[in-house]
């Protein structure tokens, strides 16, 4: 059985799981239904224009807002962070513009696929059709600022793809990238649009996250894989958001951007450390 074979049967077991609403460990069973219903009943989709972040005002009693970039997952690093005392931690899943899970129901396996393998966030955003139907229509790597909040979703796997004796909870804001590279090669006209774009739509995701009162966010080098957007901008835009801007400055206590970066020379860890701290 080859790797993507191997996932292809995770993903199922995966799908099993959230339709069952248990799964077994030993003699065990874990059941995770109350909390996958809540999760789905309370997910909430935004619109491209229904992102109120005209409404977000200067952080009246700020905290002093810690930024680190580690070198792990995703699913580890918000599992840290609550192993670690933090309430209310909210990931952000780098989504597929048009199919929710993006491929892992096919044995694909990117930031995305690996949450929706190991979560019930596939039950929170597959119902969400207007988004993905939206981003088909049109037509462009630019996508929509359509994007969705799940909260408190059953988290029942770890890195390893094993079943978790006891599940954790983590609240996910789903958000596709600017495909920059579609754009830079086939759409000509739109080139000088990326960089306000990226920077617009994590402007919406940080209004989502202070909105659903989370003060401990995982990011990560977003859109800076397949979709070819640069690491020196887009922790650009996160600094100064963060950092520089009143509206979100002080507003979150730690914001950890999880990069899981197997290459000798770590160069996108490194991007994103030298970018955050210039």
């Amino acid at each position: 059985m080859n790797n993507r074979e191997r996932n292809q049967r995770i993903a199922q077991e995966t799908v099993e799981i959230l339709n069952s609403g248990s799964y077994h460990i030993g003699k065990d069973t874990v059941h995770i239904q109350p909390e996958l219903q809540q999760a789905v009943a309370g997910t909430v989709l935004y619109k491209p224009d229904g992102v109120p972040v005209e409404e977000m005002r200067k952080v009246e009693a700020p905290h002093p807002t810690v930024l680190e970039v580690t070198n792990e997952t995703t699913l580890h690093a918000a599992q840290r962070l609550l192993q670690a005392g933090a309430p209310k931690v909210a990931a952000l899943n780098f989504a597929s513009a048009r199919n929710p899970g993006g491929g892992f129901l096919k044995g694909s396996m990117a930031q995305e696929e690996s949450l929706a393998m190991s979560s019930g966030l596939y039950a929170c955003i597959s119902p969400l059709r207007a988004m993905y139907d939206h981003n088909t229509k049109v037509r462009t790597g630019l996508y929509s600022d359509y994007m969705s909040y799940a909260p408190d979703v059953p988290v029942f796997r770890n890195d390893t793809r094993s079943l978790l004796p006891k599940p954790h909870l983590c609240s996910f804001i789903s958000a596709p990238a600017v495909n920059a590279k579609i754009v830079r090669e086939r759409e000509p006209h739109n080139r000088g649009r990326i960089d306000a774009v990226m920077k617009q739509r994590i402007e919406k995701i940080l209004t989502v996250a202070s909105l659903h009162g989370h003060t401990h966010l995982v990011l990560g080098a977003y859109g800076c894989g397949v979709f070819e957007n640069r690491a020196t901008s887009v922790a650009g835009y996160f600094r100064e958001l963060l950092l520089q801007d009143e509206r979100f400055c002080g507003r979150f206590q730690q914001v950890t951007f999880a990069i899981l970066d197997r290459s000798p020379a770590k160069d996108m860890v490194r991007a994103f450390q030298q970018s955050l701290r210039s």
